[in-house]
């Protein structure tokens, strides 16, 4: 990630602790791996804003550097000027992390004392007022070459991720919304309003490029050696694999014709009836290269699935509420088909027939990715449109180690919720579906930060 740089200063206040922070915080941001974009020191007394008018050249040079930066750091070496900052950063259209200076034990002298706990207040206040949305962190100040602020940087450039992969993208909805399930419904205008584009296809024209693709395809040939070597397709007869190959490419010619950012599939029934493959293990194969996928047409899940990974940089998955663990009131098994991506399986996934299809229709189902989800700390979140508005939840949960048995079909692992009961009340009367999606690690404080304040969806406590 690159940030702009800004340092505010104010003329009684001791500058040449300027100078000093402008050292700290480009090698702060430089260790943790990102770039750092700075005003030229000589603009100013030491590069920093205090009046209106240092403002508004802080200001015009941020905006000849428009698109080169993902976030702005607001650095308070001292009780900085707020009316300069505001002139600065009123059209910064990033998120903006305010950074605040801690005062030392037996520095509180004229000389060495900052104040900058005190004039943080005073900068988010005046924020506030003008609608200036920002970011504040853990603990209330911070020096930025410390663990605490490494932290609050990585946890910055997430939010920046999310703000910046979320505010314009292209979702491709590949066939209508799946008859038997209502509960998977959405509003696209509404979604434009957020900035998400939604591209439909016909799942007709999908089974006719399909039908059409030759078995020496180029791209079908390499896709199937692609996906022999993804999964364990030992079982699966040769013109299933071929066909889950035609499948896959198809569905990257419409990734790379529409620039599509994420894909909602239609996965049942027709593909089952008509092309005998059950597509689980392409929605895997596309979650594991980083192209969010979620099977159903669960449109608004592809929204949250996408947030986690540019949040987490790891693949995300679509699963449902689907069983209790026995009497343990805070374990769910959370499962689905197959679409898990197999980086977050605990072992390589075996490619089988759909055991629903199969019962009534044998050889249909070919292409459920079977196997159990890693243990580990995962974050879980759900959206739907309605009255102009998306809403949406997130909370934090962990897969465990707990056994499922054998014979449960599918890919599922057990996940440990605090307060799991209670919560599910919540999502049933808050109108929310039988599915969630899950992305690795703790992503919450992030998600609320992205989603409340700077794309303005209406998050829902379900804690």
């Amino acid at each position: 990630m690159k940030f702009a740089l800004y340092f505010g200063n104010r003329g009684f206040m001791p500058a040449e602790l300027i100078a000093g922070a402008r050292n700290d915080m480009i090698k702060a941001v430089r260790d943790a791996g990102h770039e750092a974009l700075v005003m030229d020191e000589k603009a100013t007394r030491y590069g920093a804003v205090e009046t209106r008018d240092e403002g508004r050249l802080y200001h015009d040079w941020l905006k000849s550097h428009e698109g080169e930066y993902d976030g702005v750091i607001l650095c308070m070496p001292i009780f900085i000027d707020e009316n300069g900052a505001v002139a600065a950063l009123q059209d910064a259209g990033v998120p903006i992390l305010m950074q605040a200076y801690p005062d030392e034990i037996g520095k509180m002298d004229f000389r060495h004392r900052r104040d900058a706990f005190c004039g943080k207040f005073s900068v988010t206040d005046v924020f506030y007022q003008y609608k200036i949305p920002f970011t504040i962190l853990k603990p209330h100040v911070v020096h930025p070459l410390s663990e605490a602020f490494r932290q609050n940087l990585e946890d910055f450039a997430a939010v920046c991720r999310v703000v910046k992969g979320m505010r314009r993208f292209n979702l491709g909805c590949i066939g209508a919304r799946t008859t038997a399930f209502k509960t998977v419904r959405f509003d696209e205008v509404t979604l434009q309003r957020y900035g998400i584009n939604v591209e439909s296809f016909d799942l007709s024209e999908l089974i006719f490029k399909v039908q059409a693709k030759k078995d020496d395809d180029k791209a079908v040939v390499a896709k199937q050696k692609r996906l022999e070597n993804y999964a364990d397709f030992t079982r699966v007869p040769e013109q299933n694999k071929k066909m889950l190959a035609k499948i896959s490419a198809v569905i990257d010619e419409y990734i790379e014709e529409y620039h599509l950012d994420a894909v909602t599939l239609r996965c049942w029934n027709e593909m089952e009836t008509i092309l005998r493959v059950c597509p689980c293990v392409l929605v895997s194969e596309l979650n594991d290269r980083g192209i969010v996928c979620s099977c159903e047409i669960d449109l608004t899940s592809a929204v949250t699935m996408r947030a986690m990974a540019l949040a987490s940089g790891k693949p995300t998955a679509c699963l449902d509420w689907n069983n209790n663990y026995g009497n343990d009131e805070n374990k769910v098994i959370l499962f689905h088909c197959g679409p898990v991506a197999q980086s977050l399986m605990a072992g390589k996934g075996t490619v089988t027939e759909h055991k629903m299809f199969a019962k009534g229709d044998p050889g249909s189902g070919w292409g459920t990715n079977e196997g159990r989800i890693a243990a580990g700390d995962v974050t879980i979140s759900n959206g739907f449109t309605e009255d102009g508005k998306f809403k949406v939840y997130v909370s934090e949960a962990k897969f465990t180690s707990d056994p499922i048995e054998k014979a449960y079909f599918g890919c599922g692992g057990v996940a440990e919720i605090p307060d799991l009961q209670n919560k599910l009340l919540r999502l049933a009367r808050g109108g929310f579906k039988h599915h969630t999606t899950i992305g690795v690690g703790h992503m919450k404080d992030i998600l609320h930060e992205a989603f409340r304040t700077y794309l303005h969806y209406e998050v829902i406590d379900i804690e």
